[in-house]
């Protein structure tokens, strides 16, 4: 009981946090704001003492990464607004430890906006092991008002008639210098969330769901933190691995290794030098027996490490072989189809109502675990309190 208080105690002061912000400065027009780009530890640590002399404490952050061009998923750069200046801060040019100023501001922060937060947060725990506590989603809150298109740029375009360009979204944020056109890009990423953020928590306001968008900002956060990943123990599990033998699967680890292996040496993403299933191709290959058919591109040393590694897979004894474990997602519930039915006819007939995505109360998993014969999970185990209020306030009655 004590954890429920608490947690409607927090959301209280999340609005009454973002009600006063909302009323505290002209968050209505875009102005033009002076734009720097810091790649020194003495530039984040003036722009960091300029935001605390003003007593800034809401802001807008973005981020960018590479893992489209090469190996792992690498921080590359920050982008950062407040209603004073914008700033591009480059990770890349400055240590770890120099960017803890910011970090701590972040923490500190009464708001930091986000749009579609949970790359972002996943990003900043990989590489800072925080999150920063009061993430605000301008998705989140779009949806919540009944968005159908909530991607940047669309609500860019129906908010202010800006049609941004795509052009850098897939660019390599490694390379430097940034080109212009991804310096605009990059701007644009942070430029319009805090007038954009105004708006949306004043119609989330006048239709009573203030508190819906709070609950859901706080559970994507806690989700990131909470959220185990891989291992990497068995990060070589890759989709399709529980239809495999014993056998194959020591194939599939050891090539995993393998490929793993050459492209950090290239810094190349995987999917650029052999994608997974070119990967289970050759897998099915040593599993009936045949060759492998090694693509050409694929250098003779690489190739060679490649039947090294079939040949250490082949002799491995089997008590260190891995485990064969059945895929959790190829679990079928059972359902009770007349219960699940009703429930979803419920759900669809409530969000309709307000005029928002079904998904956004209860997702069709959350919909058959909640109606599965013998269910184990309950209401209060997959949805928000907000979702639950929606869905079973009849039942509380």
């Amino acid at each position: 009981m004590a954890i429920v208080k608490d947690g409607e105690a927090k959301m209280e002061r999340g609005e009454n946090s973002l009600l006063k912000w909302l009323g505290s400065a002209d968050l209505k027009t875009i102005p033009e704001l002076p734009e720097s780009y810091i790649d020194r530890p003495e530039q984040l640590v003036d722009l960091v003492n300029r935001l605390r002399e003003r007593g800034e404490t809401w802001c807008t952050v973005d981020t960018e990464a590479d893992s489209m061009h090469s190996y792992g998923n690498k921080l590359c750069l920050i982008q950062f607004a407040t209603t004073q200046e914008m700033a591009l801060i480059d990770p890349l040019a400055m240590e770890r430890k120099d960017l803890l100023p910011l970090m701590h501001y972040l923490d500190e922060a009464e708001g930091v906006w986000m749009h579609g937060a949970d790359y972002d947060m996943a990003l900043f725990l990989q590489t800072f092991g925080f999150v920063p506590k009061n993430i605000w989603d301008t998705q989140t809150a779009a949806r919540l008002t009944g968005a159908e298109k909530f991607g940047l740029g669309s609500l860019i375009e129906a908010e202010f008639g800006v049609v941004l360009s795509k052009q850098s979204q897939k660019a390599d944020w490694g390379r430097r210098p940034l080109s212009d056109k991804m310096v605009t890009y990059a701007y644009n990423d942070v430029r319009y969330l805090l007038t954009m953020g105004a708006r949306l928590i004043e119609r989330l306001k006048k239709a009573d769901r203030l508190a819906w968008f709070e609950e859901s900002c706080h559970s994507a956060r806690r989700d990131v933190l909470q959220r185990e990943g891989r291992s990497k123990e068995d990060a070589w599990r890759i989709n399709g691995w529980g239809k495999l033998s014993a056998q194959e699967l020591v194939y599939l680890r050891e090539l995993w290794k393998w490929r793993d292996e050459e492209c950090r040496l290239l810094d190349r993403p995987a999917f650029k030098f052999l994608g997974n299933a070119q990967l289970t191709q050759m897998v099915n290959q040593l599993g009936q027996g045949q060759s492998v058919d090694i693509p050409h591109y694929i250098r003779s040393g690489a190739a060679r490490r490649l039947q090294q590694a079939i040949d250490a897979a082949k002799v491995l004894d089997q008590s260190e072989w891995p485990e064969k474990r059945p895929e959790r997602s190829n679990k079928r519930l059972k359902l009770n189809e007349a219960a699940f039915q009703s429930l979803r006819d419920k759900r669809n007939g409530i969000a309709s109502s307000l005029g928002i995505d079904a998904t956004l109360m209860a997702s069709r998993s959350i919909l058959e675990r909640l109606t599965a014969d013998a269910a184990q999970d309950t209401a209060e185990d997959l949805l928000l309190k907000w979702q639950r209020d929606l869905l079973f306030a009849d039942a509380s009655e």
